[in-house]
């Protein structure tokens, strides 16, 4: 598993964001784009007949240009060659609509263009609503924390519940909760597999919890709608005390064993093909690029387990190479998606020639 921040860390920077972040609900007709000469954009918003500027953050760029269905890739030519047109086509569209965006801004730079049906569930209020419900677990450890631009992680294992998967292999009982404030997905609180002999992470695909971020269109007028702290508290306040029982039931001993013992049954699964055609299967039904299809293929080797279990770590293994948390933890959720397959897709993994 690919480390983290430190918990005292992640407190701290989820209260400096917590004083530093605004939510504006505007119309299109009150934004307004503008880009300098070295391709720095920026969203202009009139706020109360003051003109408030905003750099725009990378995702909330693809954002807007996804809103006013301009090709992205258009989009970022367009702001490197021609800043003037860019604006033009921006503004133009931007004065067209009639509807309404949630801008999301983080110190001074918008993060987020999203939809005013956005559901915010902030990251600041989830840890303080599940934090001292995940430090009662009995012996809990964070193994690893994070909060990156699009995303915030807690994983935690708790080592009184456990199985052998083999003679000195056990595998320990956690949970992740993952949460994006941006837009890029659902509040999620997942069952967690923890291998001791490596320190692997494997994310079950267990779906307890999939809250997704939309809910009633917030404000009807043509004004903008600045949201405070204590409304974006009390409005996620009923939604977390939810989010507490799911944790409770995530590390379940009934669901940690029933993962478990998928995770046990692809022991019974022995590779018979070409392991490197086996992985060159997996990295196309998966999207891997070939620096992860070769990092995979090395652990496998490696390792020398070549059936499922093998594989399914063999992945998870490499999840701690790569850079990019969020990337990494889409490793670790893959090795859960790979104890669910059905026995059809296995053989085609497992004979691949």
């Amino acid at each position: 598993m690919r480390s983290g921040r430190s918990l005292a860390d992640l407190a701290r920077e989820l209260e400096r964001q917590l004083h530093s972040k605004k939510d504006l609900v505007v119309p299109s007709s009150l934004l307004r784009h503008d880009t300098d000469d070295r391709g720095e954009t920026r969203l202009v918003i009139d706020e109360s007949g003051k003109p408030m500027p905003y750099g725009v953050m990378p995702l909330a760029r693809r954002q807007l240009a996804d809103k006013l269905k301009i090709p992205y890739a258009y989009f970022e030519r367009m702001r490197a060659e021609q800043p003037v047109l860019l604006d033009r086509n921006v503004n133009t569209w931007l004065q067209s609509e009639d509807d309404r965006r949630m801008i999301r801004t983080l110190d001074g730079n918008v993060r987020a263009v999203l939809s005013d049906r956005y559901r915010r569930l902030d990251n600041f209020d989830l840890a303080e609503s599940v934090l001292p419900i995940l430090q009662q677990l009995p012996e809990v450890r964070f193994e690893s924390v994070e909060l990156t631009e699009t995303r915030m992680y807690l994983k935690c294992v708790t080592p009184r519940l456990k199985v052998e998967m083999a003679p000195g292999d056990v595998v320990q009982a956690g949970v992740v909760i993952s949460n994006s404030e941006v837009g890029q997905g659902t509040l999620s609180v997942q069952p967690l597999l923890f291998r001791l002999v490596c320190r692997n992470g494997l994310i079950a695909s267990d779906r307890a919890l999939r809250k997704t971020h939309v809910g009633r269109a917030l404000g009807s007028d043509e004004n903008i709608t600045v949201f405070k702290d204590d409304t974006l508290q009390a409005d996620d306040k009923a939604f977390f005390l939810k989010v507490r029982d799911v944790v409770q039931a995530a590390v379940s001993e009934a669901t940690f064993l029933q993962a478990a013992q998928k995770m046990q049954k692809t022991l019974q699964i022995p590779l018979v093909g070409n392991p490197v055609k086996t992985v060159e299967v997996l990295a196309q039904r998966f999207t891997l690029n070939d620096t992860e299809r070769a990092g995979v293929l090395r652990h496998l080797i490696s390792e020398g387990d070549l059936s499922g279990y093998g594989l399914v770590n063999a992945v998870t293994h490499f999840s701690k190479e790569v850079e990019d948390y969020d990337r990494a933890t889409e490793f670790e959720a893959l090795g859960g998606k790979l104890i669910e397959l059905p026995t059809k897709e296995w053989t085609e993994l497992a004979q691949a020639a």
